[in-house]
């Protein structure tokens, strides 16, 4: 656990730290405010170099599911060797169907082999292609969903920084400074503020050289990005409701997910099917399971009108 970091907002580390306490929590690296991936990043390879000027480091979302715990280890040791040689490595999910809310990488020259994996040169990045696109890059099979999982040296991701990002690099540089002193986490507070907002796909991958992608194939993967997604990996009830905490009484009701906050409070539906429930005491989401990624349409849109539950 002494190699796992993790990078969050100040209001998550006890929860996760509860959730994982084998993680020392000096390994705990705290962003004042959320700013995007690529200062997530600059951040963590510069604490990782601070350890380890031969440090190489894979970026993890907390939000993914991997089934396949062998067959993930053996990609991380393939992107290490890769990585090694001096590439940036981005692992290409292999795609079931023609998503739009997904980026894909494309594949073109292959580099060789390692652990039994085959690696490729990046042909390009495209972000969230339309619908008819989608459906050609899949049936093309040279595409992959870009998981945004990452493999590369510390020093390595550094250096693109400087090129791509400058302004970030150098205010990495004065964290940088500060790092062994008392002074850091006030050098951090001072600064973060005025970071640029970038992810580290737009910052720096799209722009990037010597970027390889290996294609990620039965990890039973999923990114769990919306409420539906949940329902492919939790096992239901005799009616494939799943239910998870409170209490539930369902009269005719079916392969609904239905999620109560709060722990005495008493949920019950009537001859309903495919519906998400979610509960969490002050606000009550209702939709069915098909609908379930719109909820980041109705939370922008609760933003743009400045709604006081947000």
């Amino acid at each position: 656990m002494n190699r796992i970091l993790v990078v969050t907002v100040a209001e998550q580390v006890q929860e996760l730290q509860k959730q994982c306490p084998d993680i020392p929590q000096e390994n705990y690296l705290i962003e004042p405010m959320p700013k995007g991936t690529a200062s997530v990043v600059g951040l963590a390879s510069l604490a990782l170099l601070k350890r380890d000027p031969d440090a190489v480091m894979a970026i993890q979302t907390s939000d993914h599911y991997i089934g396949n715990q062998t067959g993930f280890e053996q990609l991380l040791y393939a992107a290490f060797d890769v990585a090694q040689q001096g590439y940036m490595v981005t692992l290409g999910i292999q795609p079931s169907f023609p998503a739009t809310g997904y980026g894909y990488i494309q594949r073109g020259k292959e580099i060789g082999r390692y652990k039994d994996l085959y690696a490729y040169q990046v042909a390009r990045f495209k972000e969230k292609p339309r619908e008819e696109e989608a459906k050609t890059m899949l049936i093309g099979g040279d595409h992959a969903w870009n998981s945004g999982m990452f493999v590369w040296r510390a020093d390595r991701i550094q250096e693109e920084i400087a090129v791509q990002m400058p302004t970030l690099s150098k205010q990495m540089e004065l964290i940088s400074a500060s790092w062994d002193s008392p002074q850091r986490g006030n050098k951090i507070s001072e600064i973060w503020p005025h970071l640029i907002t970038e992810t580290i796909d737009y910052g720096i991958m799209e722009g990037a050289e010597r970027v390889a992608v290996i294609p990620a194939e039965g990890l039973d993967w999923s990114d769990i990005g919306s409420w539906d997604a949940l329902c492919d990996l939790l096992p239901g009830d005799a009616n494939g409701n799943i239910i998870m905490g409170g209490e539930h009484f369902g009269l005719d009701s079916h392969d609904s997910l239905i999620y109560i906050g709060q722990e005495h409070r008493l949920i019950v539906t009537i001859g309903v099917n495919d519906l998400v429930v979610v509960d969490t005491g002050d606000v009550l989401l209702v939709c069915r399971k098909d609908q379930a990624q719109r909820v980041r349409q109705v939370v922008d849109e609760l933003k743009k009108k400045g709604d006081a539950f947000l």
